[in-house]
């Protein structure tokens, strides 16, 4: 991963990550099938990721230009705390959203892949962009990911700021007790 100065400082204040979905929760394909449907690609561990950062009480939300019932499915296993689909202009949804969890921008992570997602990425205190984003969402991002979206980009941002938080230790060590039985629930 590559991380900009004062990275960890920003991670400490984070409260809510917001992700993009195409490119950044899946690989950014769009899959259409014989009959016209669509498929989607998550990975397993960008929803594990989301699930611990849920145990370390983070909340967690998605804003996405385009709309589909899969992400609306996906969300739901993942107990996504906010969903805000068809959303081209991600901004009105940004303040809703700080506004619905009474958040400052500090407070906010987002991760991103493209320029539609550039009027959230720069207000939020921890930026963040998947290996594969386009150039001017790198530049504008504390974080970069060493993984592509929607292969396990989402899951090494999260730990980075689990980590910079202290949290990353208690959640291992969760997972490491002899008598641990179903420590991270449903996730993946």
């Amino acid at each position: 991963m590559e991380i900009g100065n004062r990275a960890m400082e920003h991670a400490k204040k984070i409260r809510l990550i917001i992700f993009d979905v195409d490119g950044v929760l899946t690989d950014g394909g769009i899959y259409i099938g014989p009959e016209g449907e669509l498929f989607k690609p998550f990975f397993c561990r960008d929803g594990l990721g989301i699930t611990l950062a849920h145990k370390a009480g983070l909340k967690t939300a998605v804003i996405t230009g385009r709309s589909s019932v899969q992400l609306a499915k996906r969300a739901e296993e993942l107990h996504i705390s906010a969903v805000w689909q068809g959303k081209m202009d991600k901004r009105a949804a940004y303040r809703e959203l700080k506004q619905q969890f009474a958040l400052r921008d500090e407070e906010i992570a987002y991760i991103a892949d493209d320029i539609i997602d550039l009027p959230v990425l720069t207000q939020v205190g921890f930026p963040a962009a998947v290996a594969d984003a386009v150039p001017e969402v790198r530049a504008r991002s504390l974080a970069v990911s060493a993984f592509p979206g929607g292969k396990g980009a989402v899951r090494e941002v999260i730990e980075f700021i689990l980590k910079a938080q202290g949290l990353w230790d208690g959640i291992l060590a969760d997972y490491l007790r002899k008598d641990a039985q179903d420590v991270a629930g449903v996730g993946q």
